[in-house]
Protein backbone atom coordinates (compact mmCIF):
# COMPACT_ATOMS: atom_id res chain seq x y z
CA UNK A 1 0.00 0.00 0.00
CA UNK A 2 1.83 3.34 -1.65
CA UNK A 3 0.37 6.58 0.46
CA UNK A 4 -0.40 9.15 -1.69
CA UNK A 5 0.62 12.96 -1.31
CA UNK A 6 3.62 12.08 0.60
CA UNK A 7 4.74 13.35 4.16
CA UNK A 8 3.74 17.11 3.92
CA UNK A 9 -0.08 15.92 3.41
CA UNK A 10 0.28 13.25 6.07
CA UNK A 11 1.52 16.31 8.22
CA UNK A 12 -1.49 18.07 6.83
CA UNK A 13 -4.17 15.84 7.73
CA UNK A 14 -2.82 15.16 11.85
CA UNK A 15 -2.39 19.18 11.64
CA UNK A 16 -6.12 18.99 10.77
CA UNK A 17 -7.15 16.26 13.37
CA UNK A 18 -6.02 17.93 15.80
CA UNK A 19 -7.63 21.30 15.30
CA UNK A 20 -10.59 19.47 15.18
CA UNK A 21 -10.07 17.59 18.78
CA UNK A 22 -9.46 20.80 20.36
CA UNK A 23 -12.54 22.60 18.92
CA UNK A 24 -14.30 19.56 19.85
CA UNK A 25 -12.75 19.78 23.61
CA UNK A 26 -13.67 23.41 23.38
CA UNK A 27 -17.50 22.72 22.50
CA UNK A 28 -17.92 20.07 25.66
CA UNK A 29 -16.04 21.38 27.95
CA UNK A 30 -18.94 22.91 30.26
CA UNK A 31 -20.85 20.49 29.45
CA UNK A 32 -22.17 18.69 33.27
CA UNK A 33 -22.38 15.39 34.35
CA UNK A 34 -23.93 14.17 37.79
CA UNK A 35 -22.57 11.07 39.58
CA UNK A 36 -24.12 10.19 43.07
CA UNK A 37 -22.74 7.88 46.02
CA UNK A 38 -24.00 6.31 48.91
CA UNK A 39 -27.10 5.63 47.59
CA UNK A 40 -27.53 8.93 46.03
CA UNK A 41 -27.39 10.81 49.24
CA UNK A 42 -24.15 12.39 48.04
CA UNK A 43 -24.26 14.22 44.20
CA UNK A 44 -21.48 15.32 42.42
CA UNK A 45 -21.88 17.60 39.63
CA UNK A 46 -18.52 18.08 36.88
CA UNK A 47 -17.81 19.11 33.78
CA UNK A 48 -15.97 17.20 30.65
CA UNK A 49 -13.43 19.58 31.32
CA UNK A 50 -12.54 17.79 35.01
CA UNK A 51 -14.28 20.83 37.05
CA UNK A 52 -16.29 19.81 40.26
CA UNK A 53 -19.63 22.22 39.74
CA UNK A 54 -21.13 21.71 42.63
CA UNK A 55 -21.67 18.86 45.38
CA UNK A 56 -24.98 18.18 47.40
CA UNK A 57 -25.33 15.99 50.41
CA UNK A 58 -28.90 14.92 52.02
CA UNK A 59 -28.64 16.69 55.03
CA UNK A 60 -30.70 13.83 56.60
CA UNK A 61 -27.59 11.68 55.70
CA UNK A 62 -25.53 14.26 56.90
CA UNK A 63 -26.78 14.66 60.40
CA UNK A 64 -27.38 10.49 60.90
CA UNK A 65 -24.07 9.35 59.39
CA UNK A 66 -22.18 12.21 60.21
CA UNK A 67 -19.66 14.55 58.59
CA UNK A 68 -16.75 11.40 57.94
CA UNK A 69 -19.50 9.47 56.16
CA UNK A 70 -20.36 11.84 54.04
CA UNK A 71 -16.48 13.58 53.18
CA UNK A 72 -16.08 10.01 51.89
CA UNK A 73 -19.51 9.77 49.58
CA UNK A 74 -18.05 13.41 48.38
CA UNK A 75 -14.97 12.04 47.16
CA UNK A 76 -16.12 8.80 45.91
CA UNK A 77 -19.17 10.88 43.79
CA UNK A 78 -16.45 13.25 42.85
CA UNK A 79 -14.34 10.44 41.80
CA UNK A 80 -17.31 9.01 39.96
CA UNK A 81 -17.83 12.20 38.02
CA UNK A 82 -14.82 12.56 36.81
CA UNK A 83 -14.38 9.24 35.55
CA UNK A 84 -17.74 9.38 34.04
CA UNK A 85 -17.09 12.74 32.38
CA UNK A 86 -13.51 11.17 30.99
CA UNK A 87 -15.33 7.99 29.36
CA UNK A 88 -17.64 10.52 27.78
CA UNK A 89 -15.30 12.78 26.32
CA UNK A 90 -12.95 10.20 24.85
CA UNK A 91 -15.98 8.49 23.37
CA UNK A 92 -16.63 12.16 21.93
CA UNK A 93 -13.28 12.27 20.42
CA UNK A 94 -13.36 8.78 19.39
CA UNK A 95 -15.57 9.27 17.05
CA UNK A 96 -12.93 11.93 15.30
CA UNK A 97 -10.42 9.73 15.39
CA UNK A 98 -11.93 6.39 14.61
CA UNK A 99 -10.76 5.07 17.43
CA UNK A 100 -7.24 5.44 16.76
CA UNK A 101 -4.94 6.18 19.96
CA UNK A 102 -2.60 8.73 18.97
CA UNK A 103 0.05 10.22 21.87
CA UNK A 104 0.23 13.65 21.72
CA UNK A 105 -2.91 14.35 19.54
CA UNK A 106 -6.23 12.72 21.73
Amino acid sequence: MQFRGGMNELMRQAARMQRKIEDKKKELQDKEITATAVGDKVKATVTYAGKVNRVEIDPEFLQSEGIEMALDGACAAINAGLEQADKAMEAELEKITGGVKIPGIA
